[in-house]
């Protein structure tokens, strides 16, 4: 079983980009979920995808 700061790869597998309903890339790093058709970055919280565009970060921000 995943810890607290992984996400489930089973997950992973079915989720996508609730904009473009393209894939997401799995950021371990900044425990993102980001999708580069979108240009955004979905967090993960508590090993809990946040899909929520006004809760996605823009890849355009540093």
């Amino acid at each position: 079983m995943p810890s607290t700061n992984e996400i489930d790869p089973k997950l992973l597998e079915i989720l996508v980009c609730p904009v473009t309903k393209g894939p997401l890339e799995y950021d371990r790093e900044k425990q993102e979920l980001v999708s580069r058709q979108a240009g955004l970055a979905f967090p993960i919280r508590d090993g809990i995808p946040i899909m929520l565009v006004d809760e996605a970060r823009s890849l355009e921000q540093p």
